[in-house]
């Protein structure tokens, strides 16, 4: 049949040649331009190629709609001498040339035939988009190139590209095309609009079909979710102008995907995800509504898992979708943002390679025999972060051993690369085969491999064991599982269908339900051992409330969603995890979790068990007792109190609360009474050899608790005379007596020395005491005089006095007379100097 012209056509002569002369070329052309059917067409008439055609595609429904394409235009049906495969379909038969693939089943065949032996060439399309499996590929090629497939041609193809990056890379020439574009009037929102998403979509697509009379409208929303919601929003214009609404993402079966994309005089408004930007094209489109908005894949900052998250796309991602409204007549797109939002957006994507899990590239290029995978070299190099994060991952899996730069694979994980999955979910399957539930494993990776949404309501149903065995469960009797559609479950069956074809058990002995389910959650624990979780519920008194907190063994939190039927374990593994915002926090939600057993973890993570004792005073105690506690990374399975043992460590932790709950005051007094004294010492007697008391308290509680077993035995503790006994003998006796505890009158009465920091050191007694003393006591050699407080017999000060002598002559006489007035039965002699103090008071 003849072809209609495309903008492709007039350079395709000048690529073939490149192409046969250096085995590689970098294509740029603009969407629209032909590149992803004509090229390959041409490639299997070029006469210098030896092999088949392989066409990698971001997507599923691109690899499908261009091989269908391409055998439209051969008379024929795909399956024939084109072909698609994906992981879920496959049209292709013996005589098949041209092989439309989707990424991941390039590398995987690499690992089966890693040279590719009746390949010719390989084209990467849409290569702008920096998928994870297209860089990987890349890689791959390029180093397959450069040792023994040097014959094998090589096409980058794109539309918007670093177009000399990637031909320096690949030593390739650069061949450019232009499309076929018409002008595209750009309108943005004049402010910010709070309405639902699928509100707005509504009130722009009547606007839409309200101001043009044909054309269809193509709006890009996130995904399918907010699909349905916005197909609903629309139903009533929908029914009013006689469109028709259509969905168009990956999950749909390819009869609905056909009807969103084939020409149609009908006016349909296409409801579609990020898929409908570069991969597929649609003809007639007129106007674009662009949310803004894409689900990316990434990495949850919180749980390192594989997750979903709603961002703003790029300018150059916004572009595109623009540029979709003028391929075949002016065109006009309808932005649901602002134009300084527009403005403030990242230039382009981030590369998966930078955001996304690596453990699956990894495993393969561990696989292809690269010992270190930091010398495998890339177009962009994946963060060291990354690389390290992967191979842990795999390490916690069993898949790899060794270190870099001689990494392998183990046998587990050999066998993991045999199930076209993530290589958590990959585990889980190669662990049923062990344990005899290959088949219900099968179905767990199917399930969790299916990117979708569940019902968010919390849960009425009866608590569960697992997340994903409790869907399973509805799936296989034919109920409605959560939110999921019938495509979905047709999607999982079809998946699981797939793993047990390769799955093959190796026990063959009988289980009953209880062992069953045991076998198959203790698979499940084996893909997320790093993911292990201590439930922490609400406290029925009101001591903590809100949702369900998940503590996670490997540090972080996240809450457990309100429609998990998890809810009466203890230890969970979280399958399942969405950032989301609640209140003013991001929050990590586990949406599917699956109870697991401690004895499961002793068992399969001996390794990773820490079993440690430590000592404690628990709340409410004054005693010390030994708590030896299980714990499998922060996460404690199992803790027991006994009686210490270990009179050192009963000591230490004495003092660590003794210390923490500070000294009893009369105790720090003590030790700064001490401290004063030896400062006297140091001012007025350098000659003694004194310092400052420098106490190292730690020390000093930490020796005066050796022995001891509780709190009360060492709240009787001395803590000055256990640092005055630390000092050396000559500086104990010096302390004794040139700065002592007690002094004596003249009438061998003693008085207590108070020696406060910071102030002359004092004595305080009667008046009549210090009858018969002609000068008040001095210490420290004589030359530092006691400040005397002399007390009148109702116990108050009535002199202040470091001068004894003169208070007796300038202050006696006239205080002796007010006191001889105030107590008449006491003495009070003319000459205090020569009389006779009073026997102390009997006690």
């Amino acid at each position: 049949m003849s072809l209609a012209p495309l903008p492709i056509d007039p350079v395709l002569p000048e690529a073939m040649e490149l192409l046969g002369q250096r085995r590689a070329l970098v294509l740029v052309a603009e969407p629209g331009a032909g590149k992803t059917t004509r090229l390959p067409r041409a490639l299997l008439d070029a006469p210098w190629l030896n092999g088949d055609v392989i066409v990698l595609e971001p997507r599923r429904l691109a690899a499908r709609l261009a091989a269908e394409r391409v055998a439209f235009e051969l008379g024929e049906k795909a399956g024939e001498r084109v072909g698609y495969e994906t992981r879920l379909e496959r049209a292709v038969s013996d005589k098949t040339r041209l092989r439309f693939i989707t990424e991941g089943i390039l590398t995987r065949r690499l690992l089966g035939d890693p040279r590719l032996e009746r390949v010719g060439a390989v084209v990467l399309d849409e290569l702008h988009e920096r998928h994870l499996a297209t860089d990987l590929s890349l890689a791959l090629l390029r180093r397959l190139r450069q040792t023994s497939r040097p014959d094998l041609a090589v096409v980058a193809m794109s539309a918007t590209l670093d177009a000399e990056a990637v031909a320096q890379f690949l030593d390739a020439p650069v061949v450019s095309a232009p499309g076929r574009t018409f002008p595209v009037a750009i309108e943005h929102v004049a402010k910010p609009d709070d309405r639902p998403l699928a509100a707005r979509v509504a009130a722009a697509v009547a606007d839409a079909v309200a101001t043009t009379d044909s054309g269809h409208v193509l709006v890009f929303l996130p995904g399918a979710r907010e699909i349905r919601l916005a197909q609903e929003a629309c139903e009533k214009l929908a029914a009013r102008r006689g469109l028709a609404i259509l969905p168009l993402h990956g999950a749909l079966p390819s009869r609905e995907q056909d009807l969103a994309v084939r020409p149609s005089h009908d006016r349909k408004v296409i409801l579609a995800t990020n898929v409908a930007e570069t991969s597929v094209t649609i003809e007639d489109v007129g106007v674009v509504v662009d949310s803004g908005l894409a689900l990316v894949a990434s990495t949850s900052a919180w749980t390192g898992l594989p997750a979903l998250r709603l961002s703003k796309v790029s300018r150059a991602s916004a572009v595109q979708r623009a540029g979709r409204a003028g391929r075949t007549r002016e065109g006009r797109a309808i932005r649901l943002y602002t134009a300084s939002d527009f403005a403030a957006r990242a230039a382009f994507e981030t590369p998966e390679i930078a955001r996304l899990d690596l453990s699956e590239a990894l495993l393969e290029i561990v696989a292809h025999g690269v010992g270190d995978p930091t010398e495998l070299a890339w177009l962009e190099a994946p963060p060291p972060s990354g690389i390290e994060g992967g191979l842990g991952l795999l390490r916690r899996l069993g898949a790899i051993e060794g270190k870099a730069p001689s990494i392998t694979t183990t046998a587990v994980g050999r066998r993991m690369l045999d199930f076209p999955a993530h290589p958590r979910h990959a585990r889980i399957v190669v662990e049923g085969e062990k344990r005899g539930v290959s088949r219900a494993c099968a179905a767990v990776a199917a399930l969790l491999g299916e990117r979708t949404t569940y019902d968010e309501r919390a849960s009425t149903r009866a608590s569960e064991r697992s997340d994903l065995t409790a869907i399973l469960s509805e799936i296989a009797r034919g109920g409605r599982a959560s939110s999921l559609d019938g495509r979905t479950v047709s999607a999982i069956q079809r998946s699981r269908d797939r793993f047990a074809r390769i799955a093959r058990d190796g026990n063959d002995a009988p289980y009953d339900a209880a062992e069953e389910e045991n076998a198959v959650l203790i698979s499940i624990l084996t893909g997320f051992p790093d993911r292990v979780g201590r439930l922490r519920r609400p406290d029925a008194r009101g001591a903590r409330t809100g949702p369900t907190e998940v503590l996670f063994a490997g540090g972080g939190t996240a809450v457990l969603s309100e429609s998990s039927r998890v809810r009466d374990a203890d230890l969970i593994v979280a399958a399942d995890v969405e950032e989301r915002t609640i209140g003013t926090q991001t929050r990590s939600v586990v949406k599917l979790a699956s109870a697991i057993e401690t004895d499961w973890l002793l068992d399969l993570y001996t390794d990773d068990i820490v079993d440690e004792e430590t000592l404690e005073i628990p709340a409410g105690s004054r005693k010390v007792e030994a708590v030896r506690t299980l714990r499998y990374g922060s996460v404690v399975l199992e803790r027991t109190r006994d009686k210490p043992r270990d009179p050192e460590k009963i000591a230490e932790v004495l003092a660590q609360a003794i210390i923490a709950s500070g000294l009893p005051p009369d105790r720090v007094g003590d030790l700064d009474r001490l401290r004063a004294r030896i400062d006297l010492l140091v001012e007025h007697a350098p000659d003694l050899g004194f310092t400052a008391l420098d106490v190292d308290l730690r020390a000093l509680v930490r020796a005066g608790c050796e022995g001891l077993a509780t709190l009360d035995e060492a709240a009787g503790v001395d803590w000055a005379a256990r640092a005055q006994d630390a000092l050396p003998n000559d500086h104990q006796r010096a302390l004794r007596e040139h700065a002592p505890e007690r002094v004596t009158l003249a009438s061998g009465r003693q008085l207590v020395v108070d020696y406060p920091r910071g102030a002359p050191p004092n004595v305080s007694s009667r008046l009549q005491d210090f009858f018969g003393s002609k000068d008040g006591p001095r210490i420290v050699r004589g030359r530092v005089p006691l400040v005397l407080h002399l007390l009148a017999p109702n116990g108050r000060d009535v002199q202040v006095t470091t001068d004894l002598a003169g208070f007796w002559d300038r202050h006696y006489p006239a205080i002796a007379k007010e006191l001889r007035r105030k107590y008449p039965r006491h003495a009070w002699p003319d000459d205090p100097r020569t009389a006779e103090p009073p026997a102390p008071k009997r006690r």
